[in-house]
């Protein structure tokens, strides 16, 4: 299993850091309307992308579920030439033998060019999901997302975002703030006068609460299981400690796309370190990694 060297993760928080103080605030995309490569080319122009990811685990800041959970996402957006956009995607769960869509989600949201170097946008999404769904952040019943990003010259993009998610009923609500750089690296006309190819290398540092989580240790049964008395004080010291603010997780990640006339082809691998691992005693029916690689891949067409 692979650890984060102490070295590594000051060079990540550095880098963030200073890339935010320096160039800015800028921003980061949150979970539910993450911005896709593509979208950094977008003129102002009205727009309606139609399309289907394949994600081969369900990782939301660095938490998974013990069995790798793959999915198909089919999507579709339209933007307006204000900015305004409005979208949709579901969730299909194809191992499942049952209940196979897992839910999914509907979105609003506003995106502005205040310059030609710094961007805002804000959001508000609904999310669905099946009683018996099994992801890590189903407890989510709405997300409310706001962002910047300025882009340093060609150097780099620096990122922030901030989410506040309400939770199903009996569970505390979570705030997220998200920091991030990237660079993007692009090249015109690879195999067509019209195409173009993007690899976008990002850093990311998640931090917040962990309400959602305790959502899902309810449902996997854990803090109900019998154990012992010394057992069930360490489980309750950690779930006590859910609603404190802290580091979820750093993620590296390298989004690759390629477009040529409306069709778009996306490939964004990931590794997460995860910030705070769980006890020993709640890991015999959890997972328990130190860091998860996952990715995910698509293609749409935009017009």
């Amino acid at each position: 299993m692979l650890k984060p060297h102490p070295k590594l993760i000051s060079t990540i928080l550095f880098l963030v850091f200073t890339a935010t103080a320096f160039c800015q605030t800028g921003s980061l995309p949150g979970d539910a309307e993450k911005v896709k490569p593509d979208d950094k080319t977008n003129s102002r122009v009205s727009s309606i992308k139609i399309g289907v990811n394949y994600s081969n685990n369900n990782v939301f800041m660095g938490r998974a579920d013990t069995v790798r959970t793959p999915a198909i996402i089919p999507q579709v957006k339209y933007t307006l030439a204000a900015g305004i956009y409005f979208s949709a995607s579901l969730n299909v769960l194809p191992q499942q033998k049952k209940k196979k869509l897992d839910g999914g989600d509907i979105s609003a949201g506003y995106n502005i060019d205040i310059t030609d170097d710094l961007s805002a946008g804000a959001s508000y999404s609904k999310l669905f999901y099946n009683k018996a769904s099994t992801q890590v952040g189903s407890s989510i019943s709405s997300t409310f997302n706001a962002n910047l990003s300025y882009d340093f010259g060609d150097i780099l993009t620096t990122a922030l975002s901030a989410d506040y998610n309400l939770n199903t009923k009996g569970i505390n609500n979570d705030i997220f703030l998200n920091l991030g750089i990237s660079h993007d690296f692009m090249v015109n006309g690879v195999f067509g006068d019209s195409d173009l190819f993007l690899v976008s290398p990002s850093i990311t540092l998640n931090t917040g609460t962990e309400n959602f989580y305790d959502s899902y240790l309810q449902r996997k049964n854990i803090k109900n299981a019998k154990r012992t008395a010394a057992q069930n004080k360490v489980i309750a010291q950690y779930t006590s400690q859910l609603s404190q603010y802290k580091i979820l997780d750093y993620e590296l990640s390298i989004p690759v796309e390629y477009k040529t006339g409306s069709l778009i082809f996306q490939f964004t691998p990931t590794y997460a370190v995860v910030g705070n691992t769980l006890p020993k005693a709640i890991t015999a029916r959890l997972s328990d990694s130190t860091s998860i690689f996952y990715f995910e891949t698509g293609v749409a067409l935009k017009f």
